[in-house]
């Protein structure tokens, strides 16, 4: 199960929104072992794509730096849909290389409604999971 703090709900949704018709794409930080999502960290679609997104290499290199120096962890791996359910595609799955991670995928389709939905992706094999919203972290 994911557990997040609204707030960093939010912020995903803002930016999926914000790059839209775009993917937009980001790292949620965290301690090593917590398995709390704390640094949000937007990163840029290297695509520049409504159906594909890829990291910077170079952002990327600096971004995961970065956490090891703080003993971080990426908790959760975001990205947007912007025609299609929150599902992830055969290139999600592909590109799916830290196996403890949260990958969570918010589809920004539609205008009004919002589906956010996190999965594990192990070995190519997606489980969606239960995410449970929080307003802070107890």
């Amino acid at each position: 199960m994911l557990t997040i703090a609204r707030e960093l709900v939010d912020k995903i949704v803002a930016h999926g929104r914000a790059d839209h018709p775009d993917e937009a794409c980001g790292v949620i930080a965290g301690l090593v072992g917590s398995d709390r999502p704390e640094r949000f960290i937007p990163m840029e679609n290297a695509e520049r794509s409504p159906t594909f997104y890829r990291f910077d290499s170079m952002e990327q290199f600096r971004v995961w730096r970065e956490m090891d120096d703080r003993d971080e962890e990426p908790v959760v791996i975001y990205h947007s849909h912007t025609a299609t359910e929150a599902y992830p595609s055969r290139t999600d799955v592909s590109y799916a290389s830290e196996p403890n991670a949260h990958y969570v995928l918010v589809s920004t389709a539609s205008e009004d409604d919002v589906e956010f939905r996190s999965y594990r992706i192990v070995e190519g094999v997606i489980t969606e999971e239960p995410v449970k919203i929080v307003e802070a972290y107890g």
